[in-house]
């Protein structure tokens, strides 16, 4: 077979790619965005909102997740790699660190950079719709869902849904209940 450190590293690429795929879906079907959404009515983007998910989505994930490790018969060594790897990358991304710019252009012809995960939870849908990559950058430029930068400046960026603005929706109970809502 493949020697175990070249196997680990395919492992971690089609993970990476999979998990793309699954937050794509969570955008693009309906029922997976009323619980998606969750993550998105954050009004304010740092470390919190890396964390920030419906319990049922969190489920739905675990078992999505597992399924295709299983399906794929990913050693467990690798499995453990990539989801450390995609925690750090969320905190990081989330995490509201505005890098260099050109540290910035070089990192993200690889990976996922905070900047390019803000367009993400922008405000404006077709910038919500975009950037859903995790770790490897190169999902959004295969698949062509990757937007460069926000149309107004970074710093006037808004961030979160607009339907969802108000103090009830940002509470426990507003957030828990959101997927079930007429909105």
């Amino acid at each position: 077979g493949m020697p175990a450190l070249l196997s680990g590293l395919v492992t971690i690429i089609v993970l990476d790619c999979a998990i793309y795929w699954q937050h794509r879906l969570t955008h693009i079907v309906p029922v997976f965005w009323r619980f998606h959404r969750v993550h998105h009515c954050d009004t304010e983007f740092d470390v919190s909102t890396a964390v920030r998910f419906h319990p049922v989505e969190i489920v739905a994930s675990a078992l999505y997740k597992s399924t295709f490790v299983v399906l794929i018969g990913a050693d467990p060594w690798a499995v453990v790699i990539y989801e450390s790897m995609l925690s750090g990358f969320a905190l990081f991304n989330h995490g509201n660190v505005h890098l260099p710019k050109r540290l910035d252009r070089a990192l993200r012809l690889l990976v996922v950079t905070p900047d390019m995960h803000r367009v993400h939870h922008s405000s404006l849908m077709k910038e919500t719709n975009s950037n859903y990559g995790n770790i490897l950058s190169i999902w959004d430029r295969i698949f062509v869902s990757y937007i460069d930068h926000t149309k107004v400046n970074d710093h006037d960026m808004q961030i979160g849904l607009k339907e969802f603005r108000d103090m009830d929706s940002q509470s426990l109970l507003g957030v828990l209940w959101m997927p079930f809502g007429r909105r």
